[in-house]
């Protein structure tokens, strides 16, 4: 078991990779009541495992992610009088540590809560970093609140219960993690990445571990998002577009972002093609997409109203190589041409 710590404006965060989920009960505070928010999968799995307390369980998919999901959840807090001494646990995946934790920023103003991350893309990513928040009209997390969560625990044992899909949605931020700040940590990648793929479980706590220093150490640095930590966005821009036009899993959609932000990378000049190569290659490999067919103005019309616009820009992520990452502003109108280039497939 190993332990990092986020330093943010609400709070410290210790997230725990390698506890067991049935250990849960020993880092929440003694004598708090608590409410389990989890989905309607991990409750028929591990409702064994979960705290002997007041339980409510959300739906599932991207529509248990809107304000109104977050609605019903107030109303059900409000009905079984939850006071400000509550404490919220979320059990599950990105979907439900997000939306607990908007709750619980903003339920009465703000109410402790804590995460039990259940799904390989919620330890290494969506859980770790205090970003939480919903959809509104089709965009992923317009509306949202910084929150640090009191802690994180990743167990990798919960993995063997996923699909294979699932586990490959990790994956891809875990290829972001080491494409933007650890080229030996990618290089480890490349040489186990039969053994990920199976998830061994001395591989698989290496990974999760590597991938939550990375992001820790950027959110340490710039928790709110203003400099260093949009490159943790790197393939998001173009996966967020993608993943709201077509049926794509987030997983699969930021990784055919990386894919052709690598591509874009090479084309200004900035990264050798066979880096570009080596992260494609990567990708194919853990079983996820470089390459789809889209239409460019769907694409495009969702990249316009990216969070990270600012004016007639967006701040895109670029490598200099596997490992090296930097940000730059673009023009709407470049990446508008890049989308049509794109759809075309004279990149990918």
């Amino acid at each position: 078991m190993r332990r990092l710590e986020i330093f943010g404006d609400t709070g410290k965060s210790s997230i725990i990779v390698g506890e067991q989920l049935k250990n849960i009960y020993a880092h929440i505070p003694a004598g708090t009541r608590i409410i389990v928010v989890t989905d309607e999968i991990v409750d028929r799995l591990y409702s064994g495992c979960l705290p002997k307390a007041e339980r409510i369980v959300t739906g599932i998919g991207e529509k248990a992610k809107t304000l109104e999901a977050a609605s019903l959840i107030y109303k059900r807090l409000v009905d079984i009088e939850a006071d400000r001494g509550v404490f919220l646990l979320a059990v599950g995946g990105g979907i439900v540590c997000d939306i607990t934790g908007f709750v619980a920023a903003t339920y009465l103003r703000g109410v402790r809560y804590a995460s039990a991350a259940t799904t390989l893309l919620a330890q290494v990513d969506a859980s770790v970093g205090g970003k939480t928040g919903v959809n509104f009209k089709g965009y992923k997390n317009m509306v949202g609140v910084f929150n640090q969560p009191l802690f994180v625990i990743c167990d990798p044992a919960v993995l063997k219960t996923l699909p294979e899909r699932e586990v490959a949605n990790g994956f891809a931020e875990i290829v972001k993690h080491a494409a933007i700040s650890d080229a030996e940590y990618f290089a480890f990648l490349e040489q186990h990445v039969d053994k990920a793929c199976s998830l061994e479980p001395e591989v698989m706590e290496r990974v999760i571990y590597d991938s939550v220093a990375i992001k820790a150490d950027i959110v340490n640095r710039d928790e709110r998002e203003q400099g260093e930590r949009r490159k943790l966005n790197f393939g998001h821009t173009l996966g967020h577009a993608i993943e709201k036009t077509k049926n794509f899993s987030h997983g699969e959609a930021v990784s055919i972002g990386m894919a052709a932000a690598a591509r874009l990378s090479v084309e200004k000049g900035y990264m050798p093609e066979k880096s570009a190569d080596r992260i494609e290659a990567l990708l194919v490999r853990l079983g996820l997409p470089v390459h789809a067919d889209f239409d460019p103005d769907d694409v495009f019309t969702a990249v316009a109203r990216d969070k990270k616009r600012l004016d007639d820009r967006i701040y895109f992520v670029f490598l200099k190589e596997i490992g090296k990452s930097f940000i730059e502003p673009v023009k709407l109108s470049e990446l508008k041409k890049f989308v049509r280039r794109l759809a075309g497939g004279r990149f990918i």
